[in-house]
């Protein structure tokens, strides 16, 4: 078998990607609790599964091969030990071992079919499926309004964000919020179990039960040599810190991790919700991320003198900063919305500028985008739209949906 991770840059033709089909999960959503799941609406699962049926169809069409993280999963539970060890610890991060409950529901677990354990963990276990007889402690008495022994995942088909393939190597994430903190537990067992990563000697360069927060919708492989990484409301300036100095200590390609400093707003979620690349030199943004005469708060982080150092210096502008770190001589923003301040707006918070490259000047989009779009074709990219009535309501865009595991060079 071919070594089964490897990206080195953002738009390096997509060869292997790992989506999730909406399931169950987005069904046990109801209004009071929408903001404990991170949701804003309730999506209308059969239509929501067909745009993601058709968002999948269309990378296979453009001969990208599509995994799917439920599949993976459940392939990768291939004995009893393994099987009980999930269990085990996906009922302790629910925090659903404090009382004689966590047996009850391990024994659940355990009776189904790994494919079918697999989706109850995703959608979650409702109350009302364990026995009457079983509910013998006060908390459950007490708290019979709250549906759920498991919350369910609904943001799972945002499978960017558990887990970033960098390299060869590996981030499984520590996500900032409780409701997905759960989702990276689902790649770490596949990097560990399943038979197509198992036998290789595969580095993670951040672990996900470190004590600062990181998700994958702000890092951007920029270049074989270079990573950034924004600093935003779900990512944190010590994870990093952290991130560069595994990278550094743990492989030769990657000196530079550009850390981008964003607004920390539900709006502006991950850098990948503001800015990406879609070809060698030209980016997507939205404007409003630049302040006067284009400048940031940008800071570079290289190996230091001493091992287990970092040297960190300040940047305030993005164009010069890409011009620098990726030896161009020319660098494109295209704003999203072209800039309109109606229009920009509406269509950022659509995920206007979270596009998803497939090949250099080859990306995916939301239809609904249409003015982005427009304007994407009119500085030479190739766009494929997508429709996105149900698949918009979690915040996400096509990169948000997918994690590239092989891409080629560039």
């Amino acid at each position: 078998m071919n070594y089964p991770l490897h990206v080195t840059s953002e738009i390096g033709e997509l060869r292997t990607v790992l989506l999730h089909r909406p399931g169950r999960e987005v069904e046990n959503l109801t209004p009071e609790y929408l903001e404990r799941l991170l949701f804003d609406d309730i999506p209308y699962l059969p239509a929501i599964q067909k745009e993601h049926d058709y968002f999948a169809q269309t990378l296979r069409n453009r001969g990208i091969e599509v995994v799917y993280l439920e599949t993976l999963m459940a392939e990768s539970l291939r004995n009893d030990e393994i099987r009980e060890q999930f269990v085990e610890d996906i009922l302790t991060e629910s925090k659903a071992n404090v009382t004689s409950a966590f047996y009850h529901l391990k024994e659940y677990l355990l009776s189904m079919p790994n494919e079918q354990l697999v989706e109850k963990v995703m959608s979650g276990i409702r109350k009302s499926e364990i026995r009457e007889e079983k509910k013998i402690h006060l908390h459950e008495i007490m708290e019979e309004h709250y549906p759920f022994y498991l919350d369910p995942m609904p943001n799972l088909y945002f499978t960017r964000d558990p887990a970033a393939v960098i390299g060869n190597g590996i981030s499984i994430n520590r996500m900032r919020r409780r409701a997905r903190r759960r989702e990276s537990l689902f790649m770490d067992y596949i990097i560990r179990y399943h038979p197509r990563f198992a036998s290789h000697q595969i580095p993670v360069w951040f672990e996900r039960n470190f004590r600062f927060s990181m998700e994958g919708g702000d890092q951007l492989v920029l270049s074989r040599q270079v990573l950034a990484v924004g600093v935003s409301e779900r990512t944190t300036a010590q994870a990093i810190e952290q991130l560069a100095l595994n990278l550094f200590a743990g492989q030769k390609e990657i000196r530079k991790v550009v850390a981008v400093e964003i607004p920390k707003s539900r709006a502006f979620m991950h850098l990948d919700t503001v800015f990406t690349m879609v070809d060698r030199n030209k980016f997507t943004v939205h404007p409003e991320i630049l302040g006067p005469k284009g400048e940031m708060r940008i800071y570079i982080l290289e190996p230091g003198e001493e091992k287990g150092t970092v040297k960190i210096s300040e940047r305030n502008n993005l164009i010069e900063t890409l011009k620098e770190v990726l030896g161009l001589e020319d660098v494109v923003l295209i704003p999203c919305g072209g800039g309109d301040l109606i229009a920009s707006a509406r269509e950022q918070w659509n995920d206007g500028s979270n596009t998803l490259a497939i090949a250099p000047g080859v990306v995916v989009t939301y239809d609904r985008n249409y003015v982005s779009n427009q304007l994407l074709r009119e500085h030479g990219i190739e766009v494929i739209e997508v429709p996105s009535s149900e698949l918009a309501r979690g915040r996400g865009g096509p990169r948000c949906m997918s994690m590239p595991l092989i891409r080629d060079d560039i």
